[in-house]
């Protein structure tokens, strides 16, 4: 497996994997049809998202010829880490944390409260939860801050 840091070309795949993500994990919670089915759309994120230099220069993927996930950084902040649904637990998320952790010092991130899944894989790699609790933005669910301490 490789980790690079994401090209044009991969926006299409890592919307992809971005938005199946969004719809299996999130949906269930947040229970929104309009925004789940209708704004979160794979060409739209891409233009409206994925592409702006700032966030496409901070992607790195996980290809073994095929781009199986991605980690989005900001400083040493992880902002996403997706693994396509079909590629889950085969150690993909695992390369990727740890690829940002040595190789980019990921020592923070905000993680949704009700994602004990993701809260359990991010504290299996070191991080830990620090109290501080935010809304996610126009919802009336919390995040929750997980640090790393080196």
């Amino acid at each position: 497996m490789r980790i690079r840091k994401a090209v044009i070309d991969d926006l299409s795949r890592i919307a992809e994997i971005y938005v199946f993500n969004n719809r299996i994990n999130f949906f269930p919670i947040f229970k929104d049809e309009s925004f789940s089915f209708g704004e979160l759309q794979v060409v739209s994120l891409i233009d409206s998202y994925f592409k702006k230099d700032e966030i496409i220069n901070n992607i790195y993927v996980s290809d073994d010829g095929l781009i199986k996930g991605f980690i989005q950084m900001n400083g040493t902040e992880i902002c996403k880490l997706y693994v396509d649904t079909s590629f889950q637990s085969e150690g993909i998320g695992n390369e990727l944390i740890e690829f940002a952790i040595k190789e980019l010092h990921a020592d923070n991130l905000w993680a949704l409260e009700k994602n004990v899944r993701a809260i359990s894989f991010y504290q299996k790699h070191g991080f830990h939860l620090t109290g501080q609790k935010k809304f996610e933005e126009d919802t009336t669910e919390y995040l929750v801050k997980l640090e790393r301490r080196y």
